[in-house]
């Protein structure tokens, strides 16, 4: 399946190129989320026309993604959780309650931009994770997590 990328994808392209993705890939991910469109005479043509306009839009998508990323550059997370005595939690920390917390804390952020490599934080202590604000803007972030007092 030939495709026009109308914003960029990571490892994939940028604004304006021209990629061959499987079927599967551009019909559920890429088409519904206006992040391609079908390389078509038709499209090639509509898209020559707008792509100042999409350039510009990324432009300043890429400008708040950097704002937001020099925001979080200091700032350190710190989430209280019910733990044992050898410091491991009962449950664990994931992607959604580090967004929560970091909302909470003044930092707008979604889950979907919080990644988790390792999975889940299963234990007391500092830990790093990266935040993907943007196709070329990560940044990390320190996560300190203190076991909640007894009583």
């Amino acid at each position: 399946m030939e495709l026009i990328l109308l914003q960029k994808v990571a490892n994939l392209g940028n604004i304006g190129d021209r990629v061959k993705v499987k079927s599967g890939y551009g019909r559920n991910f890429l088409l519904p989320k206006g992040k391609a469109t079908l390389a078509t005479a038709e499209n090639v043509a509509r898209f020559d026309a707008r792509r100042a306009e999409l350039e510009s839009a990324a432009n300043a998508e890429l400008h708040r993604a950097q704002q937001r990323a020099a925001a979080i550059k200091d700032f350190k997370l710190s989430i209280i959780a019910k733990a044992g005595s050898e410091g491991k939690l009962f449950g664990s920390v994931g992607t959604a309650d580090i967004a929560e917390a970091a909302s909470a804390a003044g930092h707008s952020l979604a889950r979907s931009e919080v990644r988790l490599p390792g999975g889940p934080l299963r234990a007391v202590g500092e830990h790093a994770v990266t935040l993907h604000l943007h196709a070329d803007v990560e940044v990390e972030l320190p996560v300190i997590i203190v076991a909640e007092e007894a009583g």
